[in-house]
């Protein structure tokens, strides 16, 4: 058996197909090498207890602690009985329950004084930290005095863990397959790992989960960083190199042409920033290789403007540019702006039309056959220079004349595969600009976007007015939800718009989520088990639009002019809804997420988010960057029922703090953890990132991507070094480098 292979055996040969299947399911571990790479979260001493106060609400944890005291309660007249254990640590207190039959066993395993290893996912209850009907390993009870001598000062292992498979039941499975530890091909070449003195990945991943000492665990972490770091950076600084092989043609600006006349149409001056950052993509379009660039600009610095000169660049060039956004509304509103912000420049080929003009055309999905046949035509016969539209400009009867730009609109919002199809439409390949709102720290733009270059854009333009947000507990104070509406109606009253985001729709929901509203909603229902607020709330079906505009319209906001807005919309009905609300001729727009990017009302100076915790901190500035556009200020209302104490409501008030989208974006990172860098939904595959934090990590990722691109460029193809080529067919499998490819 060759090294690879005995790493790549799957787990239920090893482990038998009951525990595999609960791996594969919950934490994504399918061979021996997938589990030698789940790492410990952090280790536990004999005598040291765990912080009990600073426990993550809502996941599974293992503690180790002491049992301060024991009760059984009675509830139902008499008929229902409640354990309630409380542990301690000195620093804080968690509560354990157990219900019914279900209390003997540990009533009689943990008595006061006693300690042990809990497992269970963290809840609230009457403000109270809890773990209902935890699983449990009593330490040193029934030891004999060599188990308990045994056990001290040992570094027990805390493994991420699921239900119904607690971090102790890894501890056994890792056992099982440690010794083929020792087959671990090495990716780092000997020279590299000599001059930063680091162990063999063998020992390193011997260490990591069966350390002797803290300096083991050092050791091991250092170690297996970096193959992490080293072996993406060596990906992405081969795609680097590749691209710099491919041929394309350069576009330079030409003097008088339609930029130069565009320019004399701006009633306002560029930004300091914005013609730094248009310096670099002009730099980069000039060169005869593919430019690919990453603009990344808080929520209004004007990318859209920055983005449009590059394209009107191209067509000066001789070239066209395309414009790809993730949804018809985003596309149809970008036409919309674009055509407005040229005016006269975009009627090109219209009677009478203006000198440099070029035609502006839109293509979606839902186009009427003739219009899209025209659209069709104007791109084959290079009639139109520019082009905006959604995926629909990927099929395969979309010809373009000259493709010399595609711009992509919130990079993350589209699969891989898109972009690469829309890429492919060039004679030779186009430059690529991708344009994201969402901050990302440089940490993680070398990560994730490591294949780009990359352009910042954080200067607000002049006149951009202030945003307050504020967050509004809806449960604890309702008082406070009754004055967001009634701030509402004060902003309409003013001559101004609001919008009111929900996460749902409502209409033509899953069978599931109806049982669960039903569920939820039955007045005096009498519950099995008491349950804490934030359980309550997490278990509500999510604010849905439709409903809420029926209670506004009925209540609070009666009188006003409230439409709704949603992604299942005929896409002419969303369009009419956009462009009334454009027009001032809607008050209240109660609408889904598809507001999120692009949308563009400078009337509009109030939003109220429903059900705010249930969206990402990136979302929520988002969200918030579509009111406060013109000269009045911006109001920002962020309606949550989860309790004070909870992390939802800790990350509404970070984003209510701050404006500035960067220190947002390293929150939600540090939040989410290492959960999900590289971008699940894009890749399809789980985040090959389990032990490099991105955020923490800077120093290894630029000094990884420095070896990274000094190994490439000595040897693309990797032949000196075949172990380090074997790890990034493990690491990065093919649908990763399909990833990195497309980026």
């Amino acid at each position: 058996m060759d090294h690879v292979s005995a790493l790549d055996e799957s787990l239920k040969k090893t482990l038998g197909p009951a525990t595999a299947k609960v791996m594969a399911e919950h934490l994504g571990l399918h061979t021996v090498g997938d589990l030698l790479h789940h790492y410990p979260r952090r280790y536990e001493e004999r005598g040291q207890l765990t912080k009990l106060a600073d426990l993550p609400l809502d996941e599974d944890v293992t503690v180790v602690a002491q049992v301060a005291d024991s009760r059984v309660l009675t509830f139902n007249g008499g008929r229902g009985r409640r354990l309630e254990i409380t542990l301690t640590d000195g620093s804080g207190r968690l509560q354990l329950v157990f219900f019914g039959k279900g209390i003997h066993k540990p009533q009689h395993d943990l008595p006061p004084g006693s300690r042990g290893m809990f497992a269970g996912k963290v809840s609230v209850f009457n403000r109270k930290l809890q773990l209902a009907h935890p699983t449990y390993v009593p330490l040193g009870r029934d030891d004999g005095e060599e188990a308990v001598d045994a056990f001290a000062g040992k570094l027990i292992p805390i493994y991420p863990a699921c239900k119904g498979l607690e971090s102790w039941k890894i501890t056994k499975a890792v056992d099982a397959v440690l010794p083929r530890a020792a087959e671990a091909v090495d990716p780092l070449p000997p020279a590299l790992r000599a001059g930063r003195g680091f162990v063999p990945l063998p020992e390193a991943l011997l260490k990591v989960h069966r350390p002797a000492t803290r300096a083991d665990i050092e050791d091991a972490r250092q170690r297996l960083k970096w193959d992490e770091a080293f072996v993406l950076q060596v990906a992405l600084a081969r795609r680097r190199h590749a691209d710099a092989q491919l041929p394309a043609v350069a576009r330079r600006p030409v003097a008088d042409g339609l930029l130069d006349a565009f320019d004399a149409t701006l009633p306002f001056t560029l930004t300091d920033g914005q013609r730094k950052v248009t310096a670099e993509i002009f730099a980069g379009l000039a060169t005869e290789h593919p430019m690919h660039r990453l603009l990344q600009g808080e929520v209004g610095s004007g990318k859209t403007l920055v983005a449009l000169r590059a394209m009107l660049a191209v067509v000066d060039a001789g070239g066209q540019a395309a414009m790809l956004a993730p949804t018809e509304v985003l596309a149809q509103q970008h036409h919309r702006s674009i055509t407005e912000m040229m005016g006269a420049l975009a009627q090109g080929g219209t009677l009478g039309s203006v000198e440099n003009a070029t035609k502006v055309v839109l293509l979606t999905g839902s186009m009427g056959t003739a219009a899209r046949r025209q659209a069709l035509l104007d791109l084959v016969t290079g009639e139109a220079g520019l082009v905006i539209g959604t995926h629909a400009l990927i099929e395969d009867k979309v010809r373009f004349h000259d493709l010399g730009l595609v711009v992509v609109d919130e990079q993350h919002r589209f699969g891989v595969e898109q972009r690469d199809a829309l890429r492919s439409k060039g004679k030779q390949p186009p430059h690529l600009l991708v344009m994201t709102a969402t901050p990302i720290p440089r940490t993680v733009a070398m990560t994730v976007f490591g294949d780009l270059e990359t352009s910042v854009l954080d200067q607000l333009p002049a006149g951009r007015s202030p945003i307050a947000t504020h967050v509004v507990p809806a449960a604890d104070k309702p008082h406070f939800l009754a004055r967001a509406w009634e701030r509402v109606r004060e902003e309409v009253g003013k001559g101004h718009q609001a919008y009111v985001v929900c996460p749902r729709i409502g209409d033509e929901e899953s069978d599931e989520a109806a049982k669960g509203a039903k569920g939820t909603k039955k007045p005096g229902a009498k519950k099995a088990a008491a349950s804490s607020p934030e359980d309550e709330a997490e278990k509500r079906p999510p604010l849905a639009v439709i409903e809420i505009a029926g209670q506004l319209t009925a209540g609070p906001l009666a009188g006003l002019r409230v439409e709704i807005l949603h992604g299942r919309m005929q896409p002419d009905d969303k369009d009419a809804v956009m462009r009334r609300f454009a027009a001032g001729e809607v008050d209240v727009l109660v609408a889904t997420t598809v507001i999120e990017v692009g949308v563009n009302v400078p009337n509009a100076t109030a939003m109220v988010i429903m059900d705010a915790d249930r969206f990402g901190v990136s979302q929520l500035h988002q969200l918030r960057g579509r009111v406060g556009r013109g000269s009045a200020p911006g109001l920002c209302l962020l309606v949550s029922e989860m309790p004070e104490a909870s992390p939802a409501r800790a990350r509404l008030g970070a984003v209510a703090a701050t404006l500035d989208g960067f220190e947002l974006s390293r929150i939600d990172l540090e939040q989410r953890r290492e959960g999900d860098v590289l971008g699940q939904a894009q890749s399809g595959v789980r985040s090959s990132l389990r032990m490099l934090a991105v955020i923490e990590d800077e120093e290894i990722i630029a000094a990884a991507r420095e070896e990274a691109t000094a190994v490439v460029a000595a040897d693309p193809e990797l032949t000196d070094t075949p172990e380090l080529r074997t790890a990034l067919d493990a690491l990065l499998d093919a649908e990763r480098e399909r990833y990195l490819d497309k980026g």
